[in-house]
């Protein structure tokens, strides 16, 4: 009998090529949108309205699983004070919708959660090597996900299996960071940012949804997970690497820190953070990456 799975966030980056592999391995897919069309014959979709705390409780019914992806871009506009407030309670008032759904739903039968987290949970850590046992860090991205990571802990206490996925960057071409860092390469105007030296978890989209995969049918899995490539490379080498794989050279200076801080202001954290993560634990549940290094990963999306 096939696995139903609930899917938030489905339009987004990982949201919808997940979608479709796991249609594609013959789950039966629903999704929450705060508009839904059902559009896609092969998934049935309900709507929700996290801000004002609405949503369609038939959508868990009869299902098995769920895969939370939902949330605010944190790039997308200056964090402002409301700005803030928009990109926690996205996380964290969608998981108590959610929460609630599935204990007031009829023949609710939800016993396996997943929910995206991110590295921004250990704050900047320069060259410490960060493992899911590392502290959490400070600043608004650090604490975003203590509060997002909490949210999904209240479901853990109700008996069901959570899995909180600490995600790197995104490697796609259809969206996320990579087509905002290579634009200003292709033109050839490409820069280190900062020192240069600050670590970037990254993860290719295919070991990204694979992973998400892997944790929704490992029934051993529980807990939290470093989602990034085994091998993180710094910024400069990030940076370096994508204008050879396009055929260009960085011969600006490094835009230094400084004239980052005042053009980004709080939001410098985005790209002078470091993270060191170490994936050694995701790999320990039986995940296999399929893009290890950076250059093949690169080659693979650009060709």
């Amino acid at each position: 009998m096939s696995l139903t799975v609930l899917i938030t966030g489905a339009n987004g980056l990982i949201g919808v090529p997940l979608t479709k592999f796991l249609v594609s391995k013959g789950y039966v897919v629903r999704t929450l949108s705060r508009n839904p069309t059902n559009k896609n014959a092969a998934v049935k979709e309900f709507g929700w309205d996290i801000e004002n705390g609405s949503i369609d409780e038939r959508s868990v019914e009869g299902v098995d699983a769920i895969i939370h992806l939902a949330g605010e871009n944190i790039g997308a506009k200056p964090w402002t004070n409301k700005r803030k407030q928009t990109i926690i309670s996205s996380r964290t008032k969608s998981l108590e919708l959610l929460a609630r759904a599935i204990s007031t739903a009829k023949n609710a039968r939800v016993k396996t959660f997943i929910s995206a987290s991110a590295v921004g949970y250990y704050g900047d850590r320069e060259d410490e090597i960060l493992t899911e046992q590392s502290h959490p860090g400070k600043g608004f991205l650090a604490e975003t996900c203590v509060q997002w990571e909490h949210s999904a802990d209240l479901l853990a206490a109700s008996g069901l299996r959570v899995v909180k996925l600490r995600t790197g960057v995104v490697l796609a071409k259809e969206g996320g960071a990579l087509p905002k860092i290579a634009f200003p390469i292709k033109l050839g105007f490409g820069a280190v940012l900062g020192s240069g030296k600050q670590w970037m978890p990254w993860v290719h989209i295919h070991d990204a949804v694979h992973a998400y995969a892997h944790a929704l049918t490992n029934e051993e899995m529980q807990g939290v997970y470093n989602l990034s490539s085994p091998h993180p490379v710094t910024n400069k080498t990030f940076t370096e690497t994508l204008a050879a794989i396009h055929r260009k050279k960085i011969w600006l200076p490094h835009i230094p820190e400084l004239a980052l801080r005042i053009a980004l202001g709080e939001m410098k954290a985005i790209v002078l953070s470091s993270n060191r993560t170490d994936s050694s634990e995701l790999q320990a549940s039986g995940f296999e990456f399929k893009f290890h290094f950076l250059p093949e990963a690169l080659h693979d999306l650009y060709g």
